[in-house]
């Protein structure tokens, strides 16, 4: 990590080189990035996790294979995925939810021969971007599916829902009959119960089409997409883009298990690459400022010779672990100093002058606003704490 010191009024003054990734980012690209990773972060840490490398939330301390209780991690993953897009505001979304053995249940019922559902697995998994009768072309053409079994097919990946469909689904003649998709039926009713107790159905459905990661989960899977409405006509808001996925698989045997036995776990991970672009590509759009420092107040002066009273000033606020910048001037301009504020986005200026300083007194102006407040010298670090936390 290096830091560079530059002087050029205006310009920031340090940069901070951080060794991410290949590309150099920009300090805009690097303020969003960071806001990114902390609400990243912050989530797993609200939910016990311990060291993030890559955040990627496995559920483990347990010794014997399946030995917490259906469903409830995969819950809080799901949990987890609704609180970070939600606090990143990246617009709406929807988490869909699937079950491997439903999927695989299914497709018995339906008739298709056990070497050919994962080649099928892949045409249901085109559904959310070519409609059934292209996807049914493929099946049959393409892939020798007999048109009957194809069709059987379509009655029930077209479906979505909630615990209704659950509970439909579960006195399906067909369905019911298969022990695949009934446990997995069961579960899912038992994971939507728990979401409802969690206050999040409202952006979770329960896709049959979803049918991605198959070759390494084995039950649940889910997906987070965008969505984006095309217009004010269309009933269905269109995916714009998966930014986070996951399911339960079988960890590697032996990862927790001393008598070596397959381990379940969850895993969800988020697609930083995908919300980064995202949000940068909003931040353009928008001309929305982006701070891309933390600077909570720029220690200013409205007369010249007060160079020195700045320094011990500024000194006095960063050993109070304030955040705090000086232009590198002797005698700078007040309005130099209050414009350079208004481009940087620092929302204080602590202003000494002479009359101040006979009063023991410091001015506190508010940049948005322009109000001015005289704050004495001994409560300035606890007001600038104030004025400058986040609510």
């Amino acid at each position: 990590m290096k830091a560079q010191l530059g002087g050029d009024e205006g310009k920031h003054k340090f940069v901070l080189k951080t060794p991410k990734g290949t590309r150099d980012y920009s300090p805009k690209q690097m303020a969003i990035r960071e806001r990114v990773f902390n609400a990243i972060i912050t989530c797993f840490k609200r939910h016990g996790a311990e060291v993030i490398d890559t955040p990627v939330f496995e559920l483990k301390d347990f010794d014997i294979a399946g030995q917490f209780d259906p469903m409830i991690p995969d819950a809080e993953c799901l949990k987890i995925v609704h609180e970070i897009l939600s606090d990143l505001q990246l617009g709406d979304f929807l988490v869909k939810v699937n079950d491997r053995r439903i999927l695989d249940g299914m497709f018995a019922v339906c008739g298709v021969p056990d070497s050919k559902f994962r080649t099928i697995c892949s045409s249901v998994d085109k559904l959310d971007k070519m409609p059934w009768e292209e996807v049914k072309n493929e099946m049959v053409g393409e892939k020798g599916l007999s048109p009957e079994a194809a069709d059987r097919i379509g009655e029930y990946v077209q479906l979505h829902g909630g615990l209704e469909l659950i509970e439909r689904l579960l006195q399906d003649p067909k369905l019911s009959q298969n022990k695949l998709a009934k446990e997995g039926l069961g579960d899912m009713k038992l994971l939507f119960e728990y979401l409802t107790l969690f206050g999040i159905t409202g952006k979770i459905s329960f896709d049959l089409s979803l049918a991605r990661g198959l070759d390494y989960y084995t039950g649940v899977i889910f997906e987070a997409v965008l969505l984006q409405q095309e217009n004010d006509h269309v009933e269905e808001p269109v995916s714009v883009g998966s930014v986070a996925g996951g399911g339960r698989y079988d960890g590697l045997v032996g990862m927790f298990d001393p008598k070596g036995r397959k381990v379940p776990c969850v895993g969800v991970s988020i697609g930083i690459e995908r919300i980064f672009s995202i949000l940068e590509q909003r931040v353009e759009a928008s001309e929305e400022k982006i701070r891309t420092t933390e600077t909570q107040v720029l220690v200013a002066s409205a007369q010249k010779k007060l160079l020195e009273e700045r320094l011990k000033l500024i000194a006095e606020l960063w050993d109070a672990g304030i955040k705090a910048e000086i232009l590198y001037k002797k005698n700078p301009k007040l309005l130099n100093q209050l414009q350079y504020c208004e481009d940087t986005g620092i929302p204080l200026v602590a202003i000494v002058g002479e009359q101040e300083l006979k009063d023991g007194v410091v001015k506190l102006r508010v940049v948005a606003t322009r109000e001015e407040v005289n704050v004495r010298r001994e409560s300035l670090v606890e007001e600038i704490r104030m004025r400058t936390s986040r609510p």
